[in-house]
């Protein structure tokens, strides 16, 4: 909140300066500092805080480089300045020739990149300070016991003061470990445990340190990562494993590569929030006859609640609680957990159309003004589930990265899942519009399931 403050009052004072400039070099005389100017002002500066945020310029503040963050503010700067200029300044009846208008717009781009570029290094220096006192750390665990370990823990140990890392302990790759031991850093215990160990010491950083002979674990490492709010770093030597999906980061001296966590830019993450929330609020405010209908239906064709709930796992692998219009007859599930199939006798009549045409899944545009779903993206399961594809495809936690979604590219292509195995095949759908996520997929995907809906080919 304090860097969006910033960034607000310089470009509030950016453009107030360069009202008083234009003034000059367009020497219109009196400089009159009217309450007019005071709200163009405060409306620039909300469209500079907002092209922020799009660009993803709050995110990571504590890990932020002077120097890169300059860099990205000229690029910002340059972009934003150009739409200004075309809104705001083209029209501008003060300006009486072209190169009055270059001009104009050099003063302006020039006094908004000079004072928000000073604004922006003071308040890093700031953070960066807090870092250095240790007011702020980051929780940090090793993976890896041998050699590889101990020369990055030193290295970090020697340069900590900059990184603000706090390491908490490592963990053993094998049963057996060597150059570590538990006098220099505590063993927190096997790589397996890694998931309830990041809960309990609160990790937010963790760094792959592994040896040669030990790459075999690598992919299974990460696969216990997914779905884990860390940021990952490893060791050069394994590159080759994760070529095209990471970037080399130098932490003073120490070459890591990061594993790339953001799977959309920010501005489109921002838009699919919006746009998730917008079809949601529209739909189930112009539609809630619709609703009364279907409804009035349920509670006609079987006894029972109208509206059906049930706990599913959400991004990161919180559980939520997932709303449908109640498809099968009362107390369905007694012999437990069951996956539903095409000739299922639990299913009602009118459920079974619900399904044909995905009328069951309209309450779940509620789940996505929670913040819980989206329009697109894989469909949530539960634990039970969840727990029994894990053994099988470990990937499976990949999916946890996003919001479960209303519909899916594996809903749309593969259908719905009668079995275990059908849900491991499936993923494979879901992982490619992951590793794919745009706000033009998610398009395909919804026109795809109007598609589903009009031949009436759910189930």
């Amino acid at each position: 909140m304090t860097f969006v403050l910033i960034d607000f009052l310089a470009s509030f004072l950016a453009w107030v300066t360069f009202y008083i400039l234009r003034k000059i070099i367009l020497d219109e005389g009196t400089i009159d500092l009217t309450l007019n100017l005071v709200g163009n002002a405060a409306i620039v500066a909300s469209f500079w805080t907002l092209l922020y945020a799009l660009t993803g310029c709050y995110r990571d503040i504590f890990r932020k480089s002077r120097v890169k963050e300059i860099l990205n503010l000229a690029q910002v700067s340059f972009f934003g300045g150009i739409i200004i200029f075309f809104v705001l300044l083209l029209d501008d009846e003060g300006i009486y020739n072209y190169k009055a208008y270059y001009k104009i717009i050099s003063t302006y781009l020039f006094v908004h990149f000079f004072i928000s570029a000073l604004a922006k290094t003071l308040a890093i220096m700031h953070t960066q300070n807090l870092v250095k006192k240790r007011k702020i750390f980051f929780n940090t665990l090793i993976i890896g016991s041998n050699t590889n370990a101990r020369e990055v823990y030193r290295e970090l140990e020697k340069n900590n003061r900059h990184l603000g890392l706090q390491i908490k302990g490592f963990v053993h790759v094998f049963d057996s470990f060597g150059h570590f031991y538990e006098d220099e850093l505590c063993n927190l215990g096997p790589y397996g445990e890694i998931s309830d160990l990041i809960k309990q010491h609160q990790i937010e950083e963790v760094i792959i340190a592994i040896e040669p002979s030990e790459h075999e674990k690598t992919t299974e490492i990460l696969s216990l990562l997914e779905g884990e709010n860390v940021h990952i770093s490893i060791l050069p030597d394994v590159y080759q494993i994760l070529l095209g999906s990471v970037k080399v980061n130098h932490l003073f001296g120490t070459p890591l590569i990061e594993v790339k966590q953001d799977l959309m830019p920010v501005w489109q993450e921002i838009s699919k929030r919006v746009v998730d929330i917008g079809v949601a609020f529209v739909f189930m405010l112009f539609f809630f006859w619709v609703y009364a209908a279907i409804a009035i239906l349920v509670k006609l064709s079987s006894p029972g609640p109208i509206i059906y709930r049930q706990e599913r796992i959400g991004k990161s692998g919180r559980p939520f609680y997932i709303y449908k219009f109640r498809s099968m007859f009362a107390n369905a599930e007694s012999n437990g957990p069951a996956l539903s199939s095409d000739a299922d006798p639990r299913v009602t009549p009118w459920g079974r159309f619900m399904r044909k045409v995905r009328l069951d899944e309209l309450p779940q545009f509620y789940n996505v003004l929670l913040g819980e779903m989206s329009l697109v993206g894989p469909r949530p399961e539960r634990q039970y589930f969840i727990d029994q594809i894990v053994k099988v495809a470990p990937q499976y936690k990949h999916l946890l990265r996003v919001r479960p979604g209303v519909t899916s590219l594996g809903l749309v292509k593969f259908g719905y899942a009668q079995n275990v195995d059908e849900m491991i095949k499936r993923l494979k759908y879901d992982i490619l519009y992951i590793e794919n996520m745009s706000l033009a997929m998610d398009f395909r995907v919804l026109l795809y399931t109007i598609k589903v809906i009009v031949e009436g080919r759910g189930k």
